[in-house]
Order: C-alpha cells, then sequence, then structure tokens
C-alpha cells in the first residue's frame, strides 16, 4: 500500500521456504525432512570450542579492546569499525564481542554476562539485530542494496541493529559506492563492523568514513600461554617446546595454531612432543639451525660439512622444489659469502625464533651475500 514501509525483500523470500524437502519423480513420493544439526555431543574443533567470547578473552589486541571498552563506557560508539589484520588474530571474534557489547540485556556494557540470553543468541547466530554478511559471497550491488533498504527499519530485539562484513574488500566498486551514503549517514540504530586482510583494496571513501583499528601478529609467547591453558583443560600434556614450536609454526596466527594443536593431538594422543611436530610438518629444530648459524659466525664454512646441508635442508622442502629456487651450489656460494661478513649472523641466531629454519637460512646467506655485492662495488 502507498505510504507504508514494504516488508524487506529477505523477510518475504524466508517465508516460502518449505520445513521440508520433497524428493518428485521417485516411486512412494519420499518426503524427507531437514538434516537435524550436531548434537551438543559432537566434537568442536579446538579453534571454535575456545573462541574469544569476552573482551577478557581476546589475546595479543589491547589497545584494540581497551579503544572499544573505552568508547562503549564514555557514549563515543561511532557507527562504522573497520578491522584490518592477518589471519586468525581476532577480527571476526571482536566484531562479534563488540555487537554483544552493544546489544546485550541493559547495554551498552562491555562487562556483559556471557550468560545473557541475548548474548549467547549473537554467540550462536540466531539474534535477528546481529547479521553476519560474507563479502565474498555477497559483493553485487542488489544484494548492499537490500542492505540499505532492511537498514531502515527498527531493531527487533536489541538497541542496535548491527551489520557484520566479513572479508569486505571483495565488494566490487559499485558496491561500494552504492553503501557510501548508507555508511556516511547511517539510521542511529545501525552500526557497521567491517574486517578485512587487505585494506589496500578498500575504497579510500570507506576508509574515511570508518575508525580503523590494525589488529597486530600475536607474539609467540602469548600464543604459547593460549596453547597451554588449552592443552591443560584438554588433559593433553604438551611440552613447553612443542608449544613454541607450535607458536613459530603459526606465524603470529592464533587460530593457525589452535589448529596444529588440534592436529597433533589427533596424531599424538595425550602427550604430544617436539620432535612429533618437526616430524608431521619437516621442520629442523631450532636448535639445530642456532647450532648451524653460530658455526658459521665463528669459524666459517669450514665448520660444517656442507655435503649435510642438502639433508638438512630437504626436511623443510622438497629438493626438488629447492633445486627451482636455487641448486646447492647456491647455497654453498650464499654461505661462503655469508661467512665473509659475520656480522649478519647475530640477527640470523635471532630470527631463528621467529621463522621457519630454511627460510631463516636463505634470508641470512642472501642478506650477507648482497652485503657482499655491495662492498665489492665500492671498493672496485
Amino acid at each position: 500500500m502507498h505510504g507504508q514501509a514494504r516488508e524487506p525483500r529477505q523477510g518475504r523470500k524466508a517465508a516460502t521456504v518449505p520445513t521440508f524437502y520433497q524428493c518428485r519423480g521417485v516411486p512412494g513420493h519420499f518426503i524427507f525432512p531437514p538434516i537435524p544439526p550436531l548434537s551438543e555431543s559432537g566434537y568442536q574443533v579446538i579453534a571454535r570450542k575456545w573462541r574469544p567470547q569476552t573482551f577478557g578473552d581476546v589475546v595479543g589486541q589491547d589497545h584494540v579492546v581497551r579503544t572499544l571498552r573505552n568508547a562503549i563506557a564514555r557514549g563515543r560508539i561511532a557507527h562504522a569499525y573497520l578491522l584490518v589484520g592477518p589471519r586468525g588474530t581476532g577480527k571476526t571474534s571482536i566484531a562479534r564481542i563488540f555487537a554483544k557489547a552493544l546489544n546485550c540485556t541493559g547495554g551498552p556494557n562491555a562487562d556483559f554476562d556471557p550468560a545473557d540470553p541475548a548474548v549467547v543468541a549473537i554467540a550462536e547466530g540466531s539474534h535477528l539485530d546481529v547479521i553476519e554478511i560474507d563479502g565474498a559471497s555477497n559483493n553485487s550491488v542488489e544484494q548492499v542494496r537490500d542492505l540499505r533498504e532492511t537498514s531502515r527499519y527498527v531493531p527487533a530485539q536489541g538497541k542496535y541493529k548491527i551489520y557484520i562484513i566479513d572479508e569486505v574488500h571483495m565488494l566490487s566498486t559499485a558496491a561500494f559506492n552504492a553503501l557510501l551514503k548508507t555508511l556516511e549517514e547511517p539510521p542511529p540504530h545501525v552500526k557497521f563492523m567491517f574486517a578485512t586482510t587487505e585494506v589496500q583494496k578498500v575504497l579510500p571513501t570507506i576508509l574515511s568514513r570508518c575508525q580503523r583499528f590494525d589488529l597486530k601478529p600475536i607474539p609467540n609467547a602469548l600464543i604459547s600461554g593460549r596453547l597451554k591453558a588449552i592443552a591443560d583443560s584438554e588433559k593433553v600434556r604438551v611440552a613447553a617446546a612443542a608449544l613454541e614450536c607450535i607458536a613459530r609454526l603459526a606465524d603470529g596466527g592464533m587460530r593457525d595454531a589452535q589448529s596444529i594443536l588440534d592436529q597433533m593431538i589427533a596424531f599424538c594422543g595425550s602427550e604430544i612432543a617436539e620432535a612429533d611436530i618437526l616430524d608431521v610438518y619437516g621442520l629442523v629444530s631450532e636448535a639445530k639451525v642456532t647450532e648451524l648459524a653460530a658455526a658459521l659466525a665463528a669459524q666459517g664454512v669450514t665448520a660444517i660439512s656442507l655435503d649435510q646441508l642438502p639433508r638438512t635442508l630437504s626436511r623443510t622442502q622438497p629438493m626438488d622444489a629447492l633445486s627451482s629456487q636455487a641448486n646447492v651450489a647456491g647455497y654453498k656460494a650464499a654461505l661462503v659469502a655469508a661467512a665473509e661478513f659475520g656480522r649478519c649472523f647475530p640477527m640470523l641466531i635471532t630470527a631463528a625464533g621467529t621463522a621457519r629454519p630454511a627460510k631463516v637460512l636463505v634470508l641470512g646467506a642472501g642478506v650477507a651475500g648482497l652485503q657482499a655485492i655491495g662492498t665489492a662495488r665500492r671498493l672496485g
């Protein structure tokens, strides 16, 4: 009718979805009920089971947590936030926690009760006013227009209608432009939370309308501590060296670390040692890399047998792949250059604690080789 707001398109479609799926064209005209969800006793991976549920659970992003908590406490809640960072650092988790704080009972409240029905509904994805959108599969202009249409309606349950758009950089240019006006002047009850791993693909006009938070790779010590707490709760004994090895493999991502721990529990059972991780992932221990680097720094290439180098490096990559990057003779030449510039090896030894051994060897030798070339050119 004229003069009345139309029902959202999403709501009209939802009313036509059948509750049973009919299989026509077969004898008996069978009717199959939908598959029930996984029971509560079903297994849930560690990365989902231990996902942060409150601000206090977030690890390694204190600058983001403090800013959001203060914004809630002081009533300075912006209409759009952009969370930027590598995978597995907590972007979507923080967006969900912020939505819980805004739409909890009696909110906004940064110290909400995790057992609050509204908070539980957001965690389960059933809250009507917290809409999570995958930017990769909802990136057209039509879908953004639907969002603009539904955003005009007041919230049904909570105080705010919150849109969480993950991988927002996947939106098309036309979709970004269609969102500009709503993002600049949204209704007072609408909040946007964007998350992306590739902020360079987001239009500057979008960036200028958001408060941006850059999430940092999580330090290895914090990852190790979190994994230790998880392992203790799961009744799994993990050696300290094994936890450090997993943290290095995760490269600053908590979700990657939890996935590796999950895989190692399946492989080892109730006890995990560093040797098990090295065996599964084909790595060389940190001690071996440090020993090699220290020997080269102290005594040059004569301190080690270069004939053993291919077998050592082959634990990190297949030799076919290695030879496509640089042959063994190239590694020997690079190590000879590195030995002549021993000042590079303190950096190499330090880097061994934060990167994969093969990468450290190549990086250290390569930098030293470049320094040798630069010195030769200056002297020439």
